[in-house]
């Protein structure tokens, strides 16, 4: 199966990045709000943008590294935002949105989609972390069906700051696991009570 096939929900076109999308690329990762609670630090030029889709986007889908979508309007077909699940053994789970984007269900929508591709697709399970700072981001993954696990801290590179994640996951297959890489590598690890 290929990784990243294109998929339509009712709003949207989830597609693989191309080359012409660099513009909407720039804007969705020069976004300082939609940037703030990831590891990376916003793009600054079209060349920085450049860079980061031809390795973190065309390069990957040659290697066919994990899924890697553009979350698009269906009006125009232009990327807004992204979804995104690793080739590791975590399936991490990773969505943005242009911060002018947000509050509609955007980000819901695309990865429920890709979700359901995903379980097409056989695979077992996918986990999401994110910054405690940044809860939104979790009411997405509970909207999703994803069950909260544990949090866990770990020094964040390359903005090196102290981050206190919360893992969730859902089990795509029916299998009961909690992927527990995280929990085991961490010297600060809990189960919040309540979540």
């Amino acid at each position: 199966m290929e990784n990243t096939p294109r998929l339509e929900t009712p709003r949207l076109i989830l597609r693989r990045f191309i080359p012409e999308d660099l513009g909407a690329l720039y804007r969705i990762y020069g976004d300082e709000a939609a940037n703030r609670f990831l590891p990376w630090f916003p793009v600054r030029t079209l060349a920085e943008a450049q860079a980061l889709l031809e390795e973190r986007y065309l390069a990957a889908y040659v290697r066919g590294e994990g899924y890697r979508y553009a979350v698009c309007l269906r009006e125009d077909n232009l990327p807004i935002g992204y979804v995104h699940v690793s080739a590791e053994d975590g399936h991490d789970l990773g969505y943005g949105l242009r911060s002018d984007c947000w509050g509609q269900g955007i980000a819901t929508e695309a990865a429920r989609a890709v979700l359901e591709q995903l379980r097409l697709d056989g695979v077992p399970f996918v986990t999401a972390t994110h910054d405690v700072r940044n809860p939104r981001s979790g009411g997405v993954m509970r909207r999703l069906g994803m069950r909260y696990c544990y949090s866990y801290g770990e020094q964040w590179q390359p903005k090196d700051e102290w981050v206190i994640f919360r893992l969730y996951q859902l089990n795509l297959d029916g299998r009961e696991r909690i992927y527990r890489k995280y929990w085991d590598g961490a010297a600060v690890r809990y189960v919040e009570q309540g979540l």
